[in-house]
């Protein structure tokens, strides 16, 4: 009686279960040490193969757990190594937290919350990143006075800049206008910026500087080049219209 009193949770659990332990988890076979099992001991499978709660065999004398047989890869590795170990890819996130909290494993069910915390923050920054900035950009020509009608110069009138508020503030940072949308959240999305400038080059510069590129550009004409009531400038009335993206 001394010596049983005497004995270790180890040496008690080989009285009772061989050292090594062939499992059938849902049709899927694993082979692992009682040792193992034991790791958590207030978990189901610490009071199974301690001796505290019964556990049925299979035709072949194997151990059986009717569970997800495959995400029961995820619990053993945990219990071997008090890490948990998912591939980037892995998509069952819901599944074995249900497994987890059926076999009780406080320690793996807190690992699996401060992995999905990181996921959010990585996704978070991710989403943040990527984006689309449309810049819409009005514009004419000024014509030179008489005998100078062959010197043309560029006018603009306003870019307009839209996309996500987020995006559009870290990439024109003091150069954006708000006025005409005062205070929307960075998650939100708005078509009413405006650059304080009408250097169109100096915008693609900032858009390139922050890893955005190129997707797409179109264009069109408000004036009417026939109308001869209409001024030059109102008559070369045109729009464009420059897509940027960062992955």
């Amino acid at each position: 009686m001394a010596s049983a009193i005497g004995a270790s949770p180890i040496q008690q659990h080989h009285r009772i279960f061989p050292e090594n332990i062939e499992l059938n988890v849902g049709g899927k076979f694993y082979s692992t040490s009682v040792l193992t099992l034991t790791r958590e001991p207030d978990s189901l499978l610490g009071r199974i193969f301690s001796g505290r709660q019964d556990v049925k065999k299979d035709h072949s004398g194997k151990y059986f757990i009717d569970r997800d047989g495959t995400l029961f890869r995820y619990i053993l590795d945990f219990l071997r190594t008090k890490r948990l170990h998912l591939p980037e890819d892995f998509r069952e996130i819901a599944r074995l937290k249900t497994e987890a909290e059926f076999f009780e494993m406080r320690g793996l069910e807190q690992q699996l919350e401060l992995y999905c915390k990181a996921r959010e923050r990585a996704a978070t920054i991710v989403n943040e990143r990527f984006g689309y900035i449309t810049l819409h950009i009005r514009g004419t020509y000024t014509f030179g006075r008489s005998g100078q009608a062959d010197v043309n110069f560029r006018k603009l009138q306003r870019i307009v800049v839209c996309g996500k508020v987020s995006l559009c503030r870290e990439v024109f940072g003091e150069s954006l206008n708000e006025n005409r949308d005062p205070n929307p959240e960075g998650n939100r999305y708005t078509n009413r910026f405006y650059l304080k400038h009408n250097y169109i080059e100096r915008a693609f510069k900032l858009l390139q500087d922050s890893d955005f590129q190129f997707v797409s550009s179109s264009g069109g004409k408000s004036g009417n080049i026939a109308d001869s009531s209409k001024s030059d400038e109102d008559k070369w009335d045109h729009f464009t219209v420059h897509v940027f993206l960062r992955r």
